[in-house]
């Protein structure tokens, strides 16, 4: 029997990328989840020689599989001329900057558009134009689920299916499922029955085969809120069932699961976790 699901955590790059590896391993993460660049600015120092050779060393060292956050404010929806050039162009640069540091997995939402049916077509547009300036070897993006919020792009399977639908080649797009954005979407994966219908539903859509890792996070708001609010696991709305039925799942044994929890709180979260395994 293979790998179960690899618990990890998103964790501070403080001092150096490669010092998220050693928070990591004090977390006793099995996978980890970094920002290689403020993920709140469109300006980042270009990675240095030494920069990429500590982060390679450490990565070679630790062997958790690895994944990077896109920043937050890139809009792969943008109708908006100079915000989506700076998109492409944000997008870019994070899939060169993971390139360059071996990191195999880059998380990105998809964007905001009022139009679902426009803005799917021009976040499938703009994901063409990134790999076509930025050819990657290595790094593989992820489209990430959303709670819903305005008009966010992605909390309907249909949508990101249909993202990935509509590239010639799609094999380099996979997804990334957030726990707290599926619930607060409206996704009752509160029970164990209630998240194997969520996943069933989610592999009709858009298969299961490509999602290549996961959020674990639980929610500050009720069912269906369509907000974004991350909470510790078992303090938040969603209780305990979910997060054991998805633990388990021998169908996503060796993906990387990451917490995206208040900084400080990785270590408590993970042993929430583990407390769940079979």
């Amino acid at each position: 029997m293979g790998p179960g699901i690899l618990l990890g955590a998103h964790e501070s790059v403080a001092g150096g990328l490669h010092r998220a590896f050693g928070r990591a391993a004090d977390d006793g993460a099995e996978a980890l989840q970094i920002f290689t660049k403020n993920a709140r600015g469109w300006q980042a120092k270009p990675l240095g020689s030494t920069d990429v050779a500590e982060f390679r060393e450490e990565a070679a060292r630790r062997r958790l599989p690895t994944a990077a956050h896109a920043s937050y404010l890139i809009n792969l929806a943008a109708e908006d001329p100079g915000l989506r050039e700076k998109s492409i162009a944000g997008m870019a640069d994070e899939v060169a900057r993971c390139e360059a540091l071996g990191v195999p997995l880059l998380v990105v939402h998809p964007g905001s558009h009022p139009d679902g049916t426009r803005g799917v077509q021009l976040v499938a547009e703009a994901l063409a134009e990134v790999r076509r300036r930025q050819p990657s070897r290595v790094t593989r993006i992820l489209l990430e689920n959303t709670a819903g919020q305005g008009n966010c792009l992605g909390h309907d399977f249909a949508e990101l299916a249909a993202m990935r639908r509509a590239l010639r080649s799609p094999a380099w797009l996979g997804f990334c499922l957030d726990t707290c954005h599926l619930f607060a979407a409206g996704h009752d994966v509160t029970t164990g029955d209630g998240y194997r219908r969520t996943i069933d539903a989610f592999d009709e859509a858009a298969g299961i085969a490509h999602v290549g890792a996961f959020h674990l996070n639980d929610c500050k708001g009720p069912l269906g809120c369509r907000l974004d609010r991350h909470e510790d696991i078992g303090k938040g709305r969603m209780g305990l069932a979910g997060f054991e039925a998805l633990v388990n799942d021998p169908r996503f044994a060796g993906v990387p699961a990451v917490l995206e929890t208040e900084d400080g709180h990785q270590r408590k979260n993970l042993r929430a976790l583990r407390a769940l395994l079979h």
